[in-house]
């Protein structure tokens, strides 16, 4: 059974809708995904300079965004 113009213009519009939702939806998730690699990654990084001389327990920003983003990339792997 063949749909009326109308009927098609709502589908179209409600398959529109999903699928802005759904993207919305991954944009949410990546987002969150990358805040926790970046906490899992400085929490790694100070548990692991616990272990050095406190002159060389120096944890950078760069070194927090760097672990992070290879832990994103392996996650994604």
């Amino acid at each position: 059974m063949a749909l009326t113009t109308e009927q098609q213009a709502m589908l179209d519009i409600q398959t529109a809708t999903e699928t802005l939702r759904h993207n919305n939806q991954m944009i949410i998730m990546t987002a969150q995904m990358k805040l926790d690699a970046i906490r899992l990654a400085q929490q790694t990084l100070v548990e692991n300079a616990r272990s050095k001389p406190a002159d060389e327990r120096e944890i950078t920003p760069a070194d927090i965004a760097a672990f992070a983003n290879a832990l994103v990339v392996a996650t994604n792997a």
